[in-house]
């Protein structure tokens, strides 16, 4: 069963993300849909972690570490994206 909300688009998109515990990070953004994304070069992130980055279109965003496997992680938005910017969003960090 796959309980996912929302569709999830390919990405390609590095960007500076910053925690407490870790400080600023390059991640990798492979995957996104408006609620939140995938990385596949988790820095040490664990589940239950925030974070903040800043992404085009949206700006400033923190987000919720939900899952970790190996190097990915999952994160959840702290609010779920418009559809306006998201679209425009994806056209920035599309591969």
């Amino acid at each position: 069963m796959n309980l996912r909300r929302a569709a999830r688009h390919r990405a390609n998109h590095k960007v500076i993300a910053e925690s407490r515990r870790h400080g600023d990070q390059y991640i990798h953004i492979v995957n996104i849909s408006a609620q939140g994304f995938m990385i596949d070069n988790n820095p040490g992130y664990e589940r239950g972690e925030r974070v903040e980055l800043r992404l085009p279109i949206i700006g400033r965003i923190e987000a919720l570490v939900i899952w970790t496997v190996a190097q990915r992680a999952g994160l959840q938005f702290e609010r779920v994206l418009r559809f306006p910017d998201f679209q425009v969003l994806l056209d920035e960090i599309r591969p």
